[in-house]
């Protein structure tokens, strides 16, 4: 596909919407990214770049990261951009941003919307227990997620996928689809079609409380909580009063007492749930290295057993 001579501003803030950008640029004169200010990671509080804006520096894109993006949008509209594409900014947009472009404003939403709109519809889509998901180019408007759907593009999620896997899996379709739908706005080709009010559902931003693992919930509830938070930020249970993250389980074949370790293997503690047991395989004690559960269990076999999980 050949380069078009339009001019475009992408705002987005996570390492999805850099995929996003990285394929953008291929096709389109971004002139402006606009992403979120530097923010504190990791328990040594180090000042950190959004991995849109690295990325951007790198390509020798002007950055702009306004604190608060309803009270410093002049800047965008002074540049007076053929497009605006956005992608998990994390800010509301205000009205005069969405409609100062010549073709509008479009978001690249990681759902099959009117499902799961909102901040966290990857993580949302596996702890739901979907089998499907997608990517969603839509038409911005003042509220969320809401506007009218010009395309999309589906994929099936498999009993292995993760937050990782299906993040990167969607990534890259987004980047795709992004490409293949732009000429069609261009030229005024485009679908345009409203979306289902009844059909609606959200998908929140996950919360700290979102994160614990209830292990007097099914088997599959439990399962699809830890992948559907694998790796960022993680479930967590609290053993012997240590904060535990969660990584990677299994499905187990006996039946014990919820929220208890009733089995040890080899390569995992066997935790009962309502209707069976989950193995832990891979896990993260506070304030040390994730470890395979076979490591932790070096000396602590007797000790685990009968302990319960809170």
């Amino acid at each position: 596909m050949s380069r078009t001579n339009k001019r475009a501003i992408f705002m987005g803030t996570p390492e999805f919407a850099r995929v996003i950008l990285d394929g953008l640029v291929k096709y389109i004169d971004v002139v402006l990214v606009v992403s979120q200010p530097d923010s504190l990671v990791g328990r040594k509080k180090v000042l950190t770049k959004s991995p849109v804006k690295e990325y951007a520096e790198k390509l020798g894109i002007p950055v702009f990261t306004p604190t608060k993006l309803k009270d410093e949008y002049q800047k965008i509209i002074d540049i007076n951009p053929d497009i605006i594409i956005t992608c998990a900014y994390g800010q509301i947009v205000p009205k005069e941003v969405l409609e100062c472009p010549k073709y509008g404003s479009i978001n690249v939403h990681a759902s099959l919307l009117p499902k799961l709109r909102g901040g966290a519809p990857i993580h949302h889509a596996i702890i739901d227990g979907e089998k499907e998901t997608g990517i969603t180019i839509m038409y911005m408007d003042e509220f969320l997620d809401s506007g009218d759907i010009i395309s999309q593009n589906k994929t099936l999620i498999s009993e292995d996928d993760t937050l990782e896997t299906l993040s990167e899996r969607l990534a890259k379709m987004g980047s795709n689809l992004l490409v293949e739908t732009l000429p069609k706005i261009f030229d005024g080709t485009n679908l345009r079609l409203p979306q289902k009010e009844e059909d609606v559902t959200y998908a929140y931003t996950i919360k700290k409380d979102d994160e614990h693992i209830d292990f007097h919930k099914s088997t599959n509830d439990v399962y699809n909580l830890i992948r559907g938070l694998n790796s960022n930020p993680g479930a967590y249970t609290i053993l012997n009063g240590e904060i535990i993250k969660v990584y990677e389980v299994k499905k187990g074949e006996h039946v014990g007492k919820p929220s208890c370790i009733n089995n040890i293997y080899k390569d995992g503690i066997g935790v009962g749930t309502s209707d069976g047991e989950i193995i832990l395989l891979k896990i993260k004690p506070a304030g040390k290295n994730t470890i395979l559960v076979s490591d932790y269990l070096n000396g602590r076999k007797k000790s685990l057993l009968g302990s319960e999980l809170k």
